[in-house]
């Protein structure tokens, strides 16, 4: 069974070993993890860098073993053990997914106000109510993969915890959140846009964040936020009838999410790639980290913008227009590309090539909705 890291010397050398590959995972907490990760879990990051998993995949795993070590340390005493016995994962399991009606009158029932109030403290606990069920099993998930990757076999598929978590879910399901309320589509992107038309730094970096998240499929917050001026390759104008040619380049976006290839491409053309040319100009960037923070003196930080800030900007810029921020997040972007696509009638799979989406399930819910909404079936009594 693995020890917590002990304090000094060894946190220090582990908080140096987490920055050798900080370039990777974006660490925001060193300091925290250095704490709460062995050497053996820093080792198991290094060797799945190593073996080229996607960078979105490894922050996930990261974030989900800190969240795991947190609670083996706040509910056991002593860090995650490799493998977990089943006892373990069940109480990991009566911890998280429990029923508000039932804790109102058994003060045992769920997660210990103990454990909780360490978990709080520490930053890992937010929700004073269960955890959502995908949350639940995407970390006994990530859990059960860092396990395989140790060379060990664990209890993630016993029947006595697939029972668990089925019954848990039945007695009080938790209704399923859209990630952002309302799509990012044309006609909002163009409110966005109009409140970033100046020729200040800010407005030249928020509008190439815009146009490149948008128009490159709706990328995730952590691939803008992540992308890098190497990864970014001009090609040939494209020329369209009637017009001037327009400019064209391509963004390598290596491993992501939900890639089967070494290395997904996406395309830009036109005024997306003007936007983002213009703060590469302004920003002075020439390698490096393409969307970078503004510090108040309007100096540009050579330190690649937070995911989160992505996030933060569209809700200001929402702001801004006049909309209401909390009904959008960047998550927006991605659903209202492909809302917009299909509103102006693009094929799905052209749609997939630029979004990435590997789930044809999953792209076509917002084609399925469009065509729902403006089709026969929705017009019979007009």
């Amino acid at each position: 069974m693995a020890t917590k890291r002990p304090a000094g010397d060894v946190v220090d050398r582990g908080a140096q070993e987490l920055d050798t590959i900080a370039a990777v995972l974006l660490l925001e907490r060193r300091d925290e993890l250095a704490k709460l990760l062995t050497d053996q879990d820093v080792e198991t990051l290094r060797h799945l860098i190593n073996e080229g998993m996607g960078e979105n995949t490894l922050r996930a795993l990261t974030s989900d073993l800190a969240y795991l070590q947190a609670w083996s340390l706040a509910a056991t005493g002593t860090s995650l053990p490799f493998p977990a016995p089943e006892a373990l994962l069940l109480k990991f399991v009566a911890h998280h997914l429990w029923q508000p009606q039932q804790r109102a009158v058994d003060p045992d029932h769920g997660m210990p106000d103990i454990v909780a109030q360490s978990l709080r403290e520490q930053g890992f606990l937010r929700s004073t109510g269960p955890h959502a069920s995908d949350t639940v099993r995407r970390r006994l998930a990530s859990w059960s993969t860092l396990t395989k990757w140790r060379g060990l076999a664990g209890s993630f598929s016993s029947p006595a915890l697939k029972s668990a978590i089925r019954l848990a879910v039945r007695a009080k399901p938790l209704p399923r959140n859209r990630k952002s309320t309302k799509a990012v589509t044309g006609d909002v992107l163009a409110k966005l846009l109009a409140t970033c038309t100046g020729d200040n730094l800010r407005d030249l970096r928020d509008r190439a964040i815009l146009m490149v998240g948008f128009a490159s499929g709706g990328r995730r917050r952590s691939e803008i936020a992540g992308l890098r001026k190497e990864q970014l390759t001009i090609e040939a104008p494209v020329t369209v009838e009637g017009g001037s040619p327009l400019p064209s380049l391509s963004i390598h976006l290596g491993r992501t999410k939900t890639s089967v290839e070494d290395d997904e491409v996406v395309y830009l053309t036109g005024r997306p790639v003007d936007a983002l040319n213009a703060w590469l100009v302004a920003g002075r960037i020439d390698s490096g980290t393409v969307f970078r923070a503004i510090d108040r003196w309007g100096n540009v930080s050579k330190r690649a913008i937070d995911p989160k800030a992505i996030n933060d900007i569209l809700k200001q810029r929402a702001a801004l227009a006049g909309l209401e921020p909390s009904e959008f997040s960047a998550h927006g972007l991605r659903s209202g590309y492909l809302t917009e696509a299909a509103n102006r009638g693009i094929p799905l799979p052209e749609a997939m090539e630029q979004s990435r989406h590997r789930s044809v399930q999953q792209a076509s819910s917002y084609y399925n909705n469009a065509t729902r909404r403006s089709g026969r079936a929705a017009r019979l009594l007009t």
